[in-house]
C-alpha cells in the first residue's frame, strides 16, 4: 500500500534537514486554498487531491533539485501559468492530442488534461494524467522535443507513488529509476546516474 502525501513529505523533510539542509530550506511554505482554486479556474478541472494535498504542505520550491533525476516542485501559480503556457504554444496540436489512446506510453506534445506540477528548468514538465482511463493519474514526462512519455516503472503510476519513492531512495540511499540521491557539499540534494 502506498504511503500518504503527508507521511511521504514528512519523510522527505525529515532527510532533507539532515542532509540537504539548503535544498529544505528552498521548499514553500503551504498554497493558500485561495491560490490552489484559481489554479483549478485556469486549468479549468480540479486539481488531483493528493496535488492539493502536497501543494497544502508546499507550495513549490526554487530551482532546487527534489524528485529524481532533475525536477523541481511549481507552485500553484506557476502551475496554472505552465499550463497557460503550454496551451499556447501548442494550440494547433491539441484538436489532434484528442484523439490520441489516453492508455498509451506515449502521447502527443501537450493535453489539456495534463496538470503540470514539476519542471526542470528547460522548458519540460511533470504532468498528472487526468485524462478518463484506468491509468488516470499516472505521472508523465512532457518534453517539449519530443512530445509525453509515460514509464512503467511503478515510481511514475501516482503522485503519492512518486514521493514514496523518492522518500525511500533518500532513506536507503537505494537507485530509484537509473539514479541514487546525492548530499552534495553536505548541503544540496542532487540525483546521480547510476
Amino acid at each position: 500500500m502506498t504511503s500518504s502525501i503527508s507521511e511521504s513529505w514528512n519523510r522527505i523533510e525529515s532527510w532533507l534537514a539532515q542532509y540537504a539542509p539548503r535544498t529544505m530550506r528552498a521548499l514553500e511554505p503551504p498554497a493558500e486554498r485561495s491560490a490552489i482554486a484559481a489554479a483549478e479556474q485556469v486549468v479549468g478541472q480540479p486539481l488531483p487531491e493528493p496535488l492539493v494535498e502536497s501543494l497544502l504542505r508546499h507550495n513549490g520550491m526554487g530551482h532546487y533539485d527534489l524528485l529524481p533525476p532533475f525536477w523541481s516542485l511549481l507552485s500553484a501559480q506557476d502551475i496554472a501559468k505552465s499550463w497557460q503556457l503550454r496551451m499556447k504554444i501548442y494550440a494547433d496540436e491539441l484538436p489532434r492530442a484528442k484523439e490520441r489512446d489516453p492508455e498509451a506510453d506515449h502521447g502527443p506534445w501537450w493535453h489539456a488534461q495534463w496538470i503540470p506540477f514539476a519542471f526542470d528548468g528547460a522548458g519540460d514538465y511533470l504532468v498528472i494524467d487526468q485524462r478518463p482511463s484506468r491509468r488516470r493519474g499516472r505521472i508523465g514526462n512532457a518534453d517539449h522535443e519530443t512530445g509525453c512519455s509515460f514509464s512503467p516503472h511503478p515510481m511514475w503510476a501516482s503522485l503519492p507513488a512518486l514521493l514514496e519513492s523518492t522518500a525511500t531512495s533518500l532513506e536507503t540511499g537505494e537507485p530509484l529509476d537509473g539514479y541514487a540521491p546525492l548530499a552534495v557539499d553536505e548541503d544540496e540534494l542532487d540525483w546521480e546516474i547510476y
